[in-house]
């Protein structure tokens, strides 16, 4: 026998008794029985048989719960069972809405009275003797009440038997119901009144009964609580009835109307259900209908006329109200597919509203509304039309809202995404993920309004994909993967950035970084510096979504997706379509920024991964075999791993050299290009791309003087390909499918090949410099390991092929296919000949002679051919600047988002379309100019490229149209075809001093070169220096200077043809010099262009270390270029008012000085001739090239030239200063010119113009001197069309100024009429004006000009008689009888005899001799009214 533990044992003693008691095998003392459950009755107790659980372990059973756990999260929304569905949109005001579905009382009961009760007997309750109210038993529930199926609770049954017993006590007889309804016509009209009309049938049949009806149908008066009750409630009917009885028909119409839309539908059928839910009271209404059916035929035929038209109106009523339920249909047993039967268990009731969704779905139909309706989509992500009829076994319909719509909603698919299902939340992903492609590519731009991809993103689609991506199930990962790329990646950017590397400077790129304005405002004043520091920590401390809403890709860096990227590859080994998601992906972010492929090269085993796994060396063959099932990509060579690597290295040089060296890139570069593609164990096309990628790998390297060791390892591959390159022709002529492919790869070889030129263009350089460079140096560049006569000798083959190519250009299609090869034949021969003539190691002779053969055997022939006519004409069907909206950005783009796609996509005949010329004809004058830099002899030769028609109609419609907005597809084109407009504008100007016949296009090319200087994009340094160099300013591009133009000024100055202002500078220093003339100024500046061109040059300045990086880049100094990607793009380089920045850079200089404390009395003489030279060379531009300034507003030239007067004390009173001064503003004043000024529109560049005008009233009051040029600028922002608080700016706080501005009127060169008309309306204004005068602050003498505007202004208002507001008139009758009492009878004559302007008068204006007849009648009755009412004082 066991012992039992005893008090004081351990829980080791526990444990020995416990394994005794097991070993035993003894049956235990207690026996555990599971008693029935009482609110299951008898089924409880089957519990009991359970047999006893043999198992070892404890197992704890639980009854009535499931074996697997239901979801809780997300829950399912609660709904209410009576709510009808309703639609919001979301341009609907939320405050209407609460007011159209308020249920307050007030809006259901409008009056409430409440009944009299001083008649009505109080009862007190009736004492007991018992202390507390009796209690219940339920033995007292009557036994003859029989519960019906299933169990009800004790207060249930009370409830049955109460209601049952009422029912017996309340039904009446049948001997009960014929009196009742006999007496029917007295309770419709108790006082028997014959004449009464009847009341209407409402609201059709049912609702028609209730107002004949003598009992009321809702109200029992049950709740009264007192014995009268009944008769309340039937006084309450009859006093219904005769309210109903006193409203016309109309009233009543618009009374139920009324209801019907307070009231909520679902109290309106459940006051319908209790009307119909009495059997018997239905008898009685269809009795009491066909009751008054009679009456109303006993009626006379005039009542019964109007009988029927009330029914015409109920038929009417009838659809309206149908109309207002079609929300919710009452259905019946026959609209189940299954009928409810009594002996089914809970079915005695049936509730039809909880069976709805049984029945069939209605019918879809487009509803006639003006608002839009919600887009729903299919499964493969296709937008479905409102009123598609589609099957529900398709699955499109299992959604609560708009069940007959088939199709989910992007509220329903982010819900689903949710969902603890795996094939819910997949689904969701993938359908998302399909939205999102096709919204990418524009397939609803005609469909939606609004942008899908913005919407997305706001409801935060980019987090729900990362957190997906986090998931555990290969499924939903591999879809959140493809739905990421599909939001990410453009295929078609990729397509088109790979068809522009092998271009010219194709291989440089700009980032993928968006352009956040609201974040450059922030910005603004902070250097490039401090600005890049302070952002990058304004980074760190926002929280991920902040920074995505402005950079997705820089938000999605933040949360560590590439961890997790590399996480996927390496461990979970993805199937192949999730890998190359996943590497497209990379690319994209690898594209971004320098910083993003830092941090992809930093992240731990990533790089490593792909390269192990995506580029090995070695795999299965069998991959190559025909009809192979590729299941897994890891351990197979992968093109699109290449190029990701390819383009992780374009991010900088010490990431490709890392990647070469650490991540053993070098050994995979030989190995993929060692050996021919058709031998690679890989499918075809796989193995010729894996190739090309390899190839452009190495391109990169080598543009940063990378890698070309293996140059000399790999010559004999290199020389293989290029002899096999001719073979192409026969290909290209077989129409084979890889054709294209193969010149692809080809063209990949040849950019090698450009790149290692240039770098061992300049190995002896770099040698001299490495041996004459003393230790002190800092950094000292090792020369490259090859040298020139390694590449030399590669030149032949590619001239053969060239030639060979260049046959074909007459054969359409095979000039198509092998044109992209074509183009970099050109550059290479561009690039050979340009470093072959700085080699000391080459002959000159000899290099200039290979040119001369050059031209002579390729060049001039290939300029003859009809072909290449063509291609000139193409230029303008073709150019991005004359097409600006071909370039514009998709509906669908996103600023977050970089992206490459433009409206309409990108055409065969567009910039970078199939037919485009721009490469082609960009290589040709890469060339041609080359060969002109090199050999000066040769211009001539290609004089003919200038005069082709179609480049000269594209250079005309080029810089006239404007250049199109900057964004990222813009830029990325635009800086393709401004690369051929500089080499045209090259090519011009060595044309220039060497061809006799020149001049006539270089009025074209200079405007051409203005506009090309204010549209250049970041990285084009290099060309914005070349073209203010040797364009902007050369003599020979303005032959103006020397056919006439000063002459030509002179005589139109003569002969007014234009409204040239003479000022007069009286008090000036410039009174002691000569006046010039604007002839004599334009000779002037046209002469002293040299000193112009370097005082701009002096003030960009502060572009030199980006001009060094560019200059590198287009002068082919590998060995300096730091990346490959271009600076970002906030604009162009220079801005568009470049020709006024030597003058707003001084100014700033100045204002920034005097904010430090530091005051300038007197400037430098530089600054002098820096100011000088700035307008001079404004003068020539307004003159000759006033188009090139149009893009700049009237009213920012204006405030640029205020500068002027604002730097310094005296610098306007310079002599040559006050003169081009004075002739810029003439131009300014001239009436087209002053038609445009528009001060109140924002300025760019200008933060206010009212601040800028302050500081030049202030300038004014303490140094002008009276200087009448001065007061010129002072006085044309007071035009009467500009803002009035520039008026009362003078009038109000600076009214010292009026002192001192003494502008002639015969000198003032802006009409009078535009400051006079129309009149002043400002009351505040005016008597400024009238206290002015007559204060004496304003006076003719002092300031004819604003005297003359003055006495107009004050001279109108106060004869005015128009209809206006009290106050003003009482101001203008004031002030007429004030005008009236002056004792300065000079004043008072021209304040009221007044008439009009006159410039010729020396007072500026004509008076009446004797007042007008109306004018002097309305002043008699003013001052005759004063008189009277003045009158009793004087008397008293």
């Amino acid at each position: 026998m066991l012992s039992r533990p005893k008090p004081g044992e351990s829980e080791a003693d526990l444990l020995h008794f416990q394994n005794q008691f097991l070993a035993a095998r003894a049956s235990p003392a207690v026996k555990i029985v599971k008693k029935a459950d009482k609110r299951k009755g008898e089924e409880g107790s089957a519990d009991a048989e359970r047999p006893w659980l043999q198992d070892s372990k404890d197992v704890v059973m639980l009854d009535d719960f499931p074996d697997i756990l239901p979801a809780l999260t997300p829950a399912p929304p609660k709904k209410s069972r009576i709510k009808s569905a309703s639609v919001h949109f979301e341009d609907e005001d939320a405050e209407e809405r609460l007011e159209r579905h308020d249920q307050h009382i007030t809006a259901v009961f409008s009056k409430i009275i409440e009944r009299d009760t001083s008649a009505v007997a109080v009862t007190i309750p009736v004492p007991t003797g018992d202390p507390f109210p009796k209690t219940f038993h339920r033995s007292e529930i009557k036994s003859e009440v029989k519960v019906g199926s299933g169990r009800k609770s004790i207060f249930a049954q009370k409830m049955a038997a109460r209601r049952a017993a009422e029912k017996a006590a309340t039904s009446p007889s049948a001997a009960e119901c014929v009196q009742t309804r006999s007496a029917v016509p007295d309770a419709l009209d108790p006082e028997g009144s014959a004449g009464q009309a009847p009341l209407p049938s409402i609201g059709g049949d049912k609702a028609g009964d209730i107002l004949t009806s003598q009992w009321p149908c809702l109200i029992t008066g049950e709740g009264l609580g007192s014995q009268k009750s009944e008769q309340e409630a039937q006084a309450i009917h009859r006093e219904n009835l005769e309210k109903l009885r006193s409203m016309s028909e109309e009233e009543i119409l618009q009374e139920q109307e009324r209801l019907l839309a307070q009231l909520d539908s679902s109290l309106v059928a459940f006051l319908k259900s209790r009307r119909g839910g009495n059997e018997g009271q239905k008898k009685e209404l269809k009795m009491e209908q066909n009751r008054l059916e009679e009456f109303v035929e006993s009626l006379p035929v005039a009542q019964h006329g109007v009988g029927s038209s009330l029914s015409m109106q109920e038929s009417g009523l009838k659809e309206s109200v149908k109309k207002e339920e079609n929300v919710k249909v009452e259905i019946t047993d026959d609209d189940l597919p299954v009928k409810p039967k009594k002996e089914w268990i809970h079915m005695d009731n049936v509730e039809f509203e909880k069976l709805e969704w049984m029945k069939d779905l209605p019918s879809p139909r487009q509803k006639k509304t003006q608002k839009g309706m919600q887009a729903r989509f299919s499964l493969k992500g296709e937008l479905i039309p409102a009123d598609a009829d589609l099957p529900t076994h398709l699955g499109l319909h299992h959604h609560g809202e708009e069940a007959e719509r088939a199709g989910y909603s992007l509220q329903e698919l982010f819900h689903l995404s949710r969902s603890q299902v795996t094939q819910q939340r997949t689904l969701a992903l993938q359908v998302l993920g399909r939205i999102v492609q096709k919204a990418r590519a524009g397939e609803f731009a005609s469909s939606l309004k609004g942008s899908i991809l913005r919407l997305l993103l706001d409801a935060g689609f980019l987090f729900l994909l990362r957190f997906s991506l986090d998931d555990t199930v290969d499924n939903v990962m591999a879809a959140s993967v493809g739905a990421l790329r599909a939001l990410l990646v453009s295929l078609d950017d990729e397509k088109y950035l790979d068809w522009t590397f092998s271009w010219y400077q194709g291989m440089a790129a700009f980032p993928f970084v968006p352009n956040n304005e609201e974040e450059e405002e922030e910005e603004e004043e902070l250097n490039v510096t401090a600005k890049s520091q302070d952002k990058k920590l304004k980074d760190e401390n926002k929280p991920d979504p902040d920074v995505a809403r402005y950079d997705v890709v820089k938000g999605l860096l933040k949360t560590r997706i590439q961890h997790r990227l590399r996480y996927i590859l390496e461990v979970v080994r993805p199937v192949p379509t999730v890998v190359l998601d996943i590497l497209h992906i990379l690319t994209h972010i690898a594209r971004h920024s320098s910083e993003a492929c830092s941090q992809l090269l930093d992240c731990p085993r990533l790089i490593e991964t792909i390269v192990r796994e995506f580029l090995p060396t070695q795999w299965d063959p069998q991959v190559a075999e025909p009809g192979c099932l590729l299941i897994s990509l890891h351990g197979v060579a992968c093109a699109t791993a290449m190029k990701f690597i390819r383009v992780l290295a374009s991010g900088g040089r010490n990431a490709t050299a890392r990647l070469l060296n650490k991540f053993e890139m070098k050994s995979r570069l030989s190995r993929f290009v060692a050996e021919d593609p058709l031998d690679l164990p890989l499918p075809r096309e796989e193995a010729i791309r894996l190739s090309t990628e390899a190839f452009r790998l190495w391109a990169v390297a080598a543009g940063y003087g990378q890698a070309c060791d293996l140059y000399r390892d790999l010559y004999p591959v290199l020389v293989r390909i290029l002899q096999s390159l001719p073979e192409l022709l026969s290909t290209c002529r077989g129409k084979s499918p890889l054709t294209e492919l193969s010149v692809q790869r080809a063209t990949a070889v040849v950019t090698l090949l450009i790149h290692v030129t240039q770098t061992a263009g300049y190995t002896v350089e770099l040698q001299a410099k490495l041996s004459s460079n003393s230790s002190e140096d800092s950094e000292q560049i090792p020369p490259p390991p090859v040298v020139w006569n390694q590449v030399s000798g590669l030149q032949p083959f590619l001239e053969t092929s060239l030639k060979k190519f260049l046959q074909e250009i007459s054969q359409t299609e095979t000039w198509h296919t092998l044109q992209p090869l074509t183009t970099t034949y050109m550059i290479y021969l561009g690039v050979y000949y340009s470093a072959c003539s700085q080699q000391p190691s080459v002959n000159p002779i000899d290099c200039l002679e290979e040119l001369e053969r050059l031209t002579s055997e390729v060049m001039q022939p290939l300029l003859s051919q009809p072909a290449i006519h063509s291609m000139w004409d193409l230029l303008r069907p073709c150019s991005a600047l004359c097409n600006p909206l071909s370039c514009s950005p998709a509906p669908e783009s996103v600023f977050s988002i970089a992206s490459l796609s433009c409206t309409g996509g990108k055409p065969p005949l567009s910039l970078v379309g199939s037919k485009s010329p721009f490469p082609f004809l960009t290589a040709l004058l890469f060339l041609i100019n080359s060969i002109t830099h090199i050999h000066k002899g040769l211009t001539s030769k290609y004089s003919s490229v200038l005069g082709f028609r179609g480049l000269k109609d594209y250079l005309h419609h080029s810089w006239q149209t404007g250049p199109p907005s900057v964004t990222p597809s813009s830029a990325w084109i635009l800086r393709h075809e401004y690369h051929l407009q500089y080499f045209v504008l090259a090519l011009a100007r060595r044309m220039a001093g060497t061809c006799p016949d020149y001049a006539q296009h270089a009025s074209l090319h200079h405007c051409v070169a203005m506009a090309l200087l204010s549209c250049l994009l970041p990285g084009s340094e290099h060309l914005v220096y070349e073209v203010l160099l040797d364009l902007a300013f050369n003599p020979e591009f303005l032959p103006e200077g020397k056919a006439g133009g000063p002459e030509a000024a002179d005589f139109s100055d003569i002969l007014h043809l234009g409204t040239s202002a003479k000022l007069a500078q009286p008090g000036s220093a410039a009174a002691f010099f000569s006046k010039a003339t604007r002839g004599a100024l334009l000779r002037e500046s046209y002469q002293n262009l040299p000193f112009i061109r370097s005082c701009y040059l002096s003030h960009f300045v502060h572009l030199q270390p980006t001009l060094m990086r560019s200059q590198a880049s287009y002068q082919g100094r590998n060995y300096l270029i730091q990346s490959m990607l271009l600076p970002e793009v906030r604009g162009p380089i220079l801005p568009s008012d470049w020709p006024f920045f030597p003058l707003i850079s001084l100014y700033n200089k100045v204002t920034n000085a005097e904010t430090r404390g530091a005051v300038l009395n007197s400037l430098p003489l530089d600054l002098v001739n820096t100011v000088t030279g700035n307008l001079q060379w404004v003068l020539l531009l307004e003159t000759w090239r006033a188009k090139t300034l149009q893009s700049i507003p009237t009213a920012a030239k204006l405030a640029r030239l205020m500068c002027v007067f604002l730097t310094g004390s005296d610098l306007f009173l310079e002599a040559p200063i006050h003169h081009y001064t004075a002739a810029v503003l003439s131009v300014y004043c001239q009436p087209k010119a002053l038609d445009s000024l528009n001060l109140d529109a924002p300025l760019p560049g200008l933060a206010s113009f009212h601040d800028l005008y302050i500081s030049l009233l202030e300038q004014f009051e303490g140094v002008s001197f009276g200087d009448p040029l001065f007061g010129v600028f002072v006085l044309l922002p007071l035009q009467k069309r500009f803002s009035v608080h520039l008026r009362l700016a003078v009038f109000g706080e600076h009214t010292s100024v009026l002192h001192a501005l003494g502008v002639p009127l015969q000198q003032f060169p802006v009409p009078l009429e535009r400051y006079t008309s129309p009149p002043e309306d400002n009351l505040n204004l005016l008597r400024l004006y009238f206290r002015t005068l007559v204060t004496g602050a304003l006076r003719h003498a002092w300031c004819p000009v604003l005297y003359v505007v003055a006495v107009a202004h004050v001279n109108s208002f106060i004869f005015s008689q128009d209809s206006t507001t009290q106050e003003t008139d009482a101001a203008r009758k004031s002030m007429l009888r004030k005008t009236w009492l002056l004792v300065d009878e000079t004043l008072k004559k021209h304040l009221l005899y007044y008439r009009l302007l006159n410039a010729e008068s020396a007072l500026g204006f004509d008076l009446y001799e004797q007042l007008p007849p109306v004018r002097l009648k309305y002043l008699q009755m003013v001052t005759q009214k004063e008189n009277k009412e003045n009158a009793p004082a004087l008397v008293s």
